[in-house]
């Protein structure tokens, strides 16, 4: 029952209403015999009312604010005329007709009139009879009507049945105003006071809270005992709403705890948000909801996104849980699910850009021109999954921005270096605080597109720990057969990596796990010759470290000569970051000199590069000469690309024992001691008398003592070091050599052959002895990096002794 009718003028009676008056006494049995002994006129005046029925005998308020209704209420008011009053069946309609309202209405009886300041009439009427609208005579200037009398067929006085039905009416009416805090006790006197049954159905009826249509239901039954059956009806449905209300009302205050207490505290930080402006938590889900419909996404994911909503919406927002559930959702929404960006298939512009940001590297770029090619013809492939393999500095990371700009597609790097958590790949699970997704999703969300170039760096240094191997998670990331449902626990769902064009980089290969490594198309990336970085740092790094130092070309220039001798003298590389460290000092140096408006060559010189880089530090690794007797140079490969070193070996008297030195791995020390042997069972072959063996010790050295060496490729180096040793007959001038040996003589096959290739020429060697299994690795070489190179294959160590070893003896030759 509605608080405000209670304590306004619904209990008027037909009284004279005396303005002044404060009590106006409720409705007695007179007022409503006089009532029904009343005649209806044969029409009346109708005033629509918008949103509430007028019962018999009830007094209610109404403001007037329409033309047609206040012209009604003043001409009734001035001739002292009844009117009919009929509820709106649509309270939008502004000038409603006779279609727009109900049959069924109420004879009132206005009881004052008064006007106020915004305009608007406010009437207080009271209720007389039932009338039935039989037709509409006018409806202008007001609706008028003729009307006819509505019966209401009471019961017998001794009806216990009506009887207890108002009494039940009564009881309840009196719990209710009991139960409702919004009810004032003194409504419960009205109920008591009411001695007309009629009266108090009406009464009830026009208070509880109802719709227009269902009060307007109550008022057109025309017997008193059936609408006081209604009305009871919905006094029960109202009452059971109002017991469950109030045992909700009690549990809450019973089970009030700090977590409620902050809960009405964030509530109450809510308002305030909102009134500065802020965003409450049902916008945020709204949004959300409005930010879902234009994502492109399988039913599948659409009904899991609207599952986990509907998650959200019932959780309190206090608790630690929903962040995780917004944070999950918000990348829901951030993900690019199926959206893709478009290929660009001109492969002849792909190539000028491939050429235009890296100079050299062709199996790189035909490997990608040929994705190109296929693509355009299929438009479905999925994309290879690379790995571009070779020392640092040789541009494999930067290749992948070349990449992406000639596909037309978004670039993303991840360093993986140093990893050694799993949910860095696979995100963490929602259970977690702070739990997040993998760092392969967090880089698609920044990309914005499901098909970006995805650079991998440094896959090789992949680590593990207790929290998981990380190298493992990558299986899925990079198997074509399964990235396409790959699993992140954050995101708890399948996304497709399919599209997304992985490109790893790697030093080396020996420290990715196999399975991993056979899952990608391994590219060697292999070093620059010195040709090659003399034209790289004229195109790219000069032009790069003025624009960087604010400089332009005209403020300094290095003619080719000149980069040569830098790259020669100041850097010991495969790749070219040394060689533009090198640059940016000579670029520093004459933008001191601009600054400080001093006088410099514009034009580099070598006197220049000295003065400012210093004296040429890295000559060691320059071919030395073959005037000594056991000293040989040989190829070697690092992690920085190929280089050379020099095996040395001396007799001194002793019992025959073998020394080795110079950082040496196991297996390099086999080696010596397999050449060694070899040495000693063929020693009638190689004029060495064996006598030799027993008298001298032999002490072989590799020099650079704090580089650790290992590996198998220096055995016919040594082979022939100790050969020129015992004989002392001099190593072929300008020679290197490479190869395994066996016990039997036998020179195998070794790995590296490009880089220790490029080291050869740094070195100024002429002539280059290989096994005859490595001429493959030379065919695929490419013809300017073999100019001026000889080369001799072999497949025993007596046809290296042949080339290697000259007739000659060496000066000051020892007698042994």
């Amino acid at each position: 029952m509605a608080k405000s009718n209670f304590l306004s003028l619904d209990s008027l009676s037909f009284q004279e209403f005396d303005e002044n008056s404060e009590l106006i006494p409720l409705m007695t049995p007179e007022d409503e015999a006089e009532i029904n002994n009343e005649v209806l006129p044969e029409s009346l005046p109708i005033l629509p009312l918008r949103n509430t029925v007028l019962f018999p005998g009830v007094v209610i308020p109404i403001t007037a604010g329409r033309d047609k209704s206040i012209k009604l209420i003043n001409d009734a008011n001035s001739g002292g005329e009844g009117i009919g009053v009929v509820s709106q069946k649509d309270e939008n309609v502004e000038d409603p007709t006779g279609k727009d309202i109900f049959k069924t209405g109420t004879v009132a009886k206005i009881l004052k009139v008064l006007k106020m300041p915004d305009g608007n009439t406010t009437i207080i009427i009271q209720g007389k009879k039932r009338f039935e609208i039989d037709q509409v005579v006018s409806e202008d200037p007001y609706m008028t009507a003729t009307i006819k009398d509505l019966m209401e067929a009471k019961p017998a006085p001794n009806n216990d049945e009506f009887s207890a039905i108002i009494e039940s009416i009564k009881d309840l009416a009196l719990q209710i105003i009991k139960e409702s805090p919004n009810i004032p006790t003194e409504a419960s006197f009205a109920i008591k006071n009411i001695e007309s049954n009629s009266f108090l159905v009406n009464f009830v009826s026009s208070n509880m809270n109802l719709s227009v249509e269902e009060k307007q239901r109550l008022l057109e039954i025309n017997d008193l005992k059936e609408r006081a059956l209604a009305t009871l009806k919905y006094m029960n449905l109202e009452f059971q709403k109002l017991e469950l209300k109030n045992d909700i009302q009690s549990k809450v205050q019973s089970d009030m705890n700090q977590q409620q207490r902050e809960y009405f505290l964030h509530q109450q930080m809510k308002t305030i948000q909102e009134e500065l402006g802020g965003t409450s938590y049902e916008e945020e889900i709204e949004e959300m909801k409005l930010r879902a419909k234009d994502k492109v996404w399988s039913e599948d994911v659409e009904e899991h996104f609207n599952k986990e909503v509907s998650k959200l919406q019932r959780m309190n927002p206090q608790v630690a849980e929903y962040s995780i559930q917004r944070n999950y959702l918000d990348l829901f929404l951030d993900l690019p699910w199926n959206e893709y960006s478009t290929d660009i298939f001109d492969l002849k512009r792909a190539r000028k850009i491939l050429d235009r940001d890296h100079y050299g590297l062709d199996d790189v770029k035909d490997r990608i021109i040929e994705y190109l090619a296929v693509l355009k013809l299929r438009n479905d492939m999925k994309s290879p999954i690379l790995c571009l393999y070779g020392p640092p500095g040789v541009g494999k990371t930067s290749l992948g921005k070349s990449i992406a700009e000639a596909l037309g597609r978004e670039y993303v790097r991840m360093s993986l270096g140093g990893l050694r958590d799993e949910a860095e790949i696979r995100g963490h699970r929602k259970t977690y605080i702070g739990a997040m997704p993998g760092r392969i999703l967090q880089s698609l969300k920044k990309a914005g597109t499901s098909n970006p170039v995805f650079v991998l760096d440094e896959i090789d240094k992949l680590s593990n720990s207790h929290q998981g191997d990380p190298s493992s998670a990558m299986l899925e990331v990079l198997d074509p057969e399964q990235n396409s449902e790959f699993y992140d626990n954050f995101l708890e769902m399948g996304y497709d990596l399919s599209k997304v064009m992985f490109i790893a980089t790697s030093n080396s290969l020996n420290t990715i796990q196999p399975a991993l490594r056979d899952r990608m198309e391994i590219i060697n990336v292999s070093g620059y010759t010195i040709e090659e970085k003399v034209e790289i740092a004229k195109r790219h790094l000069l032009p790069k470290q003025l624009e960087e130092h604010g400089l332009s070309v005209k403020d300094l220039k290095i003619a080719k000569p000149q980069l040569e001798k830098i790259v020669e003298g100041y850097t010991r590389e495969s790749g070219v970051r040394g060689l533009e460290k090198q640059i940016a000092k000579m670029v520093r140096h004459a933008a001191k000199n601009i600054a400080m408006e001093e006088t410099y060559n514009i034009k580099v010189t070598n006197e220049d590069i000295i003065k400012v880089l210093g004296a040429p530090r890295l000559e060691r690794d320059k071919y030395e000469n073959n005037n000594v007797a056991g000293v040989v140079t040989g190829l070697a490969w690092t992690s920085v690309g190929g280089d050379i070193l020099f095996i040395e070996s001396i007799l001194s008297k002793g019992k025959g024992a073998l020394n080795i030195t110079g950082n040496l791995g196991k297996v390099m020390k086999e080696s010596a001691t397999i050449a060694m042997e070899y040495i000693k069972s063929h020693a009638e072959e190689f004029d060495i008398d064996p006598d030799v063996f027993d008298k001298y010790n032999v002490h072989i050295h590799v020099p650079e003592g704090a580089t650790p060496k290992d590996g198998p490729s220096a055995g016919v180096t040594m082979l022939t070091s100790l050969v020129s040793l015992f004989t002392q007959r001099k190593v072929k001038n300008s020679l290197a050599m490479t190869g395994e040996i066996t016990l039997r003589g036998k020179v195998l096959p070794v790995g590296g052959i490009k880089e220790k290739i490029l080291a050869a020429k740094r070195a100024r060697i002429k002539e280059i002895l290989l096994c005859e299994e490595n001429r493959r690795d030379i065919e695929e070489i490419k013809a300017e990096y073999l100019k001026g190179l000889k080369f001799h294959y072999v497949t025993d160590m007596s046809e290296v002794l042949k080339i290697a070893l000259t007739n000659q003896k060496v000066d000051n030759a020892k007698t042994l």
